[in-house]
């Protein structure tokens, strides 16, 4: 079992080490209901046979050790060699295979439960929700505030809320599933929803903005105009590049389905949201590849709402709660 261990874990360096360098595509969710199911088959191994058999062999152990000494005091000898407890002690141990397996089975299960069914972290790879999120930025995703879904393939077994206008999501990308992408819910089933020279309607009305304070951004090193957007009931801010065209390239364009539900045009985009999709974009909306480019987001897609920013290890202050 040691070997068989050995090349599990083996097999597990190369499969990380291979995801690190960009050999292949990682599926973390996939990675860790194999380690669950391994270290369980281990975990059950360990009480239902080799636990047993250890504490057999103890207690063999224990009655030879107590026969040699009653056959030595027969003979007078009480002064006998040899410590029981010692050797108890190793014969109940539990080998390393065992304890890198079996004993990590709980901790698996947990983090397994709790990213599965609870809140699962994501690291905020790029720029497309500035200003309310930051590169860098540690966030939790709620993943039961819209039902519970099966773990790996993402199915929804159990419905709870609907996604709402404002929402923040994270979902798969439509283009590849492998691929987690962070927007806001912008429209929902049955909307006509526009965006034309960067201005958001919904249904034929405009969505309300308020000028702030342009925003600095310490990475690109410009100013970019900032509003107050609300959407729904969230309100929110947004930046807009002025410097940017309003239209979308058609080589930009994805062939994604439902495509005949959008019409482009020079001054942006107006699309009807089929039923079970939603329309979803970046608050950084001219420096975002979103719903305008790629389609829209399949329901069964969704993966949760973020709702935190837990830690940003680059600046402190942006622990908190978002909309």
């Amino acid at each position: 079992m040691s070997l068989i261990t050995g090349a599990l874990y083996a097999a597990l360096l190369v499969y990380l080490g291979g995801w690190y360098v960009g050999q292949w595509q990682g599926n973390f969710a996939l990675l860790l209901f194999i380690l669950t199911v391994v270290t369980f088959v281990y975990w059950l191994a360990e009480h239902y046979k080799f636990k047993p058999e250890r504490d057999a062999a103890a207690a063999r152990l224990a009655e030879q050790d107590h026969a040699r000494r009653a056959q030595l005091a027969s003979q007078g000898i009480s002064q006998v060699d040899g410590n029981l407890a010692e050797a108890r002690a190793k014969v109940l141990a539990q080998p390393w295979w065992l304890d890198w397996t079996a004993g990590l089975f709980p901790v698996i299960c947990a983090v397994f439960f709790m990213r599965s069914f609870l809140f699962e972290p994501f690291k905020i790879p790029s720029g497309s929700m500035i200003p309310t999120l930051m590169v860098g930025d540690l966030i939790l995703v709620n993943k039961f505030h819209y039902g519970i879904r099966l773990p790996v393939i993402n199915k929804l077994v159990v419905g709870n809320h609907k996604p709402e206008r404002g929402d923040v999501i994270v979902f798969r990308y439509p283009v590849n599933t492998s691929i987690d992408y962070i927007k806001r819910v912008v429209a929902v089933p049955g909307d006509e929803v526009s965006y034309l020279n960067k201005q958001l309607a919904i249904n034929g009305k405009v969505v309300p903005t308020q000028p702030l304070a342009e925003f600095y951004d310490d990475d690109s090193l410009k100013y970019s105009l900032q509003f107050s957007e609300k959407l729904g009931a969230v309100d929110h801010r947004i930046l807009v590049d002025k410097d940017r065209p309003p239209y979308i390239p058609e080589s930009s364009i994805e062939d994604f389905p439902f495509r005949d539900q959008c019409r482009y045009s020079g001054e942006g985009v107006v699309c009807r949201v089929p039923e079970g999709h939603f329309f979803a974009m970046g608050d950084n909306g001219d420096n975002s590849q979103d719903s305008r480019f790629w389609g829209f987001v399949p329901e069964q897609n969704i993966v949760g709402r973020a709702f935190v920013v837990w830690m940003n290890f680059g600046n402190f202050k942006r622990i908190g709660f978002f909309n």
